[in-house]
């Protein structure tokens, strides 16, 4: 059984422009007398590899630990594409996950530098989907990423950002990225992890 962590480190990881940046802060250290070593942190639910809950776009909507976790653990489908990911791309994407496994078309994570665009998006969550991943650090156009996410989130479709597949070949996988239960958060940091099928 091969084991690929997806996530980023977190005190090194990426972090959408504008949003604070993880810190650590060491409260006690052996080597400095204290009975064991002890560390703190700040950051924010979306640096790093996350995942998105409806809430983050969708006032009133399900927050991350309202969230199935049925949806962030199950079989996953890894496809690769660089660029705009157009609704043939998306259609392209779906098809190839039911004929690796159907059980993978569920959970999509898209492998490469990778925007998704709002016609890919309606036709991800017209197939609902019950999530979605990629390795920017948001979904749809950093520099415009609102309608995307609207689609997405309001399909009930969350979002997987962030992830890191360089060494992930395309095909199909069990997906393991349960959030830390932030009690009425927008999103979450999550280990993600994907297994190979036996």
């Amino acid at each position: 059984m091969k084991l690929y962590d997806i996530s980023q480190e977190v005190f090194g990881c990426k972090v959408f422009p504008g949003d604070p940046s993880p810190q650590r802060e060491t409260q006690l250290s052996i080597s400095k007398g204290d009975i064991c070593n002890l560390t703190a942190f700040h950051m924010c639910a979306h640096n790093g590899t996350h995942v998105d809950a409806p809430f983050h776009f969708i006032d009133g909507a399900k927050t991350i630990d309202q969230v199935d976790l049925d949806k962030f653990i199950g079989y996953a489908y890894v496809a690769e594409h660089e660029g705009d990911i157009t609704v043939d791309d998306a259609k392209r994407i779906l098809q190839a996950a039911k004929e690796c496994d159907p059980r993978s078309a569920k959970r999509i994570l898209v492998k490469g530098n990778a925007t998704m665009t709002a016609e890919a998006a309606k036709e991800f969550a017209s197939a609902n989907l019950k999530l979605f991943g990629n390795e920017s650090q948001t979904v749809g156009p950093e520099n415009a990423p609102k309608e995307v996410h609207l689609i997405m989130l309001g399909a009930q479709v969350v979002l997987l950002e962030g992830i890191r597949l360089a060494k992930v070949p395309e095909g199909a996988y069990i997906l393991n990225c349960a959030p830390l239960n932030l009690g009425g958060a927008d999103g979450a940091p999550c280990r993600a992890t994907l297994m190979e099928l036996d």
